[in-house]
């Protein structure tokens, strides 16, 4: 069993760090508003999730301006999807072992 959670992610553990990295992972970018609408999160409670990942460098931040508004963009590292398909990969293998 260790041997197949080996790649188990626990960053991704979060029913929320999950859902931002699959929204990253299928689109190039994505913005706070449309991160929090998908995930019906608050904007405290996204920021703080958003912020682990981007400490782990799973997630590359965009801020810019749009006009006089503020625009923040976020999208997947390369260190990220790599992290992200591992644990996917790694729970595949855990289906897998279950269903032999």
């Amino acid at each position: 069993m260790k041997k197949i959670l080996v790649d188990f992610n626990k960053a991704f553990e979060s029913r929320v760090r999950l859902g931002i990295m699959s929204i990253l992972m299928v689109n190039d970018e994505a913005d706070f508003n449309t991160l929090k609408d998908l995930l019906n999160l608050s904007d405290g409670n996204l920021a703080s999730h958003i912020k682990a990942l981007e400490e782990l460098k799973y997630v590359t931040v965009n801020k810019q301006f749009i006009g006089r508004k503020p625009n923040t963009n976020y999208s997947a590292s390369k260190e990220g999807k790599k992290a992200f398909n591992a644990h996917l990969k790694s729970l595949e293998n855990l289906i897998k072992s279950q269903t032999h």
